[in-house]
């Protein structure tokens, strides 16, 4: 749990981490709501000192717009505390084409305005010969977008892409991402992006360096991104159960996607996590039991729709020698 110590520069979650990163697309927003418990917790967090980092792979808009969509939901913070994958993704293409040359932009205004500032020509078109492409996911991307990025590609640009997120989640639902706009023009090209943000593990250290964290705890909604990307960076990681991710995803997750922690809300943070514990067939997890029985994953015990069911099959399968794809798991777990 978060602690209660007098010195805000004491304070840790759960006692140990001294960073909170998390991601902002369904964990602390949906489109333009705000996620239940979302601010309250990150402002609890900030008022105990502890500093919050938003991690984001989304390069449409500016540090200071998301900056100022966090206040909208109350939760106040410096622009320089939003770290993106667009800022990420320039600093890989600096290092691929010389200073000030030319690079069509595939993106929204906030990928513009980071390209512009590490002093690279902006342009539109593949006759205009650009030296590289940075590919990033804006509502306004159009298919000439695609295809000029595609004629340039081929025409021998570099090309890097801020994120592969194959879905977005928004008010009305879940949304093609970035990642379906990548792979529109890998088709065409018949080659891959260097991807900058989540899950490579670039973002998340530049994330660390900037609070000076010793030990962060990196929270998000997404496996394939934020679960993998902070295992890949070393951090420990909090699956919030608010957005993409899905219980029979996570029941089902290979070792390098597994995360750390599961919570079914961000409030469940500033209280003490139950852990499963061992029982002689299984794990038990608040009020659930889960036991193996043959190649059977059954509830025993409790609500197959608790949380604490989801944490204790979890262990449970974890915990297995047999993979999942040999493993016949109660529906109720997941459905």
């Amino acid at each position: 749990m978060v602690a209660s110590s007098t010195a805000a520069s004491s304070a840790k979650v759960w006692g140990k981490y001294d960073t909170v990163l998390c991601d902002l697309d369904g964990v602390i927003y949906e489109g333009a709501d705000a996620i239940e418990a979302a601010p309250e917790t990150i402002n609890t967090f900030i008022s105990l000192g502890i500093p919050v980092g938003y991690v984001t792979n989304n390069s449409s808009r500016k540090p200071e717009t998301i900056a100022s969509q966090l206040a909208e939901f109350g939760i106040h913070t410096e622009a320089a505390n939003v770290i993106g994958s667009a800022k990420t993704g320039v600093d890989i293409l600096a290092t691929m084409i010389a200073p000030g040359a030319k690079v069509l932009v595939v993106g929204g205004e906030g990928l513009r305005s980071r390209v512009v500032e590490a002093g690279f020509e902006l342009v539109k078109y593949s006759d205009d010969q650009p030296a590289a492409v940075i590919q990033g996911f804006d509502p306004s991307v159009a298919w000439t977008d695609l295809a000029e990025a595609s004629y340039s590609i081929a025409n021998g640009a570099k090309w890097v892409a801020t994120n592969q997120d194959w879905t977005i989640p928004r008010e009305k639902g879940i949304a093609p991402g970035n990642g379906t706009l990548v792979s529109a023009v890998h088709t065409a090209v018949g080659q891959l992006p260097i991807v900058a943000g989540k899950p490579e593990p670039a973002i998340y250290q530049t994330a660390v360096a900037h609070f000076g964290a010793q030990n962060a705890i990196f929270i998000g909604d997404r496996i394939d991104t934020d679960i993998r990307g902070a295992n890949r960076a070393a951090m420990d990681s909090v699956l919030v159960m608010t957005g993409i991710s899905t219980r029979k995803e996570v029941l089902g997750v290979k070792p390098e996607d597994r995360p750390t922690y599961i919570v079914a809300t961000m409030a469940e943070l500033l209280s003490d996590y139950d852990q499963p514990k061992k029982t002689k067939r299984g794990f038990a997890c608040k009020d659930a039991e889960v036991e193996m029985l043959g190649n059977k994953v059954v509830v025993t015990h409790g609500d197959p729709k608790s949380l604490g069911a989801l944490r204790a099959a979890c262990a449970v399968i974890y915990a297995s020698e047999v993979p999942i794809y040999g493993l016949d798991v109660e529906p109720a777990l997941y459905e």
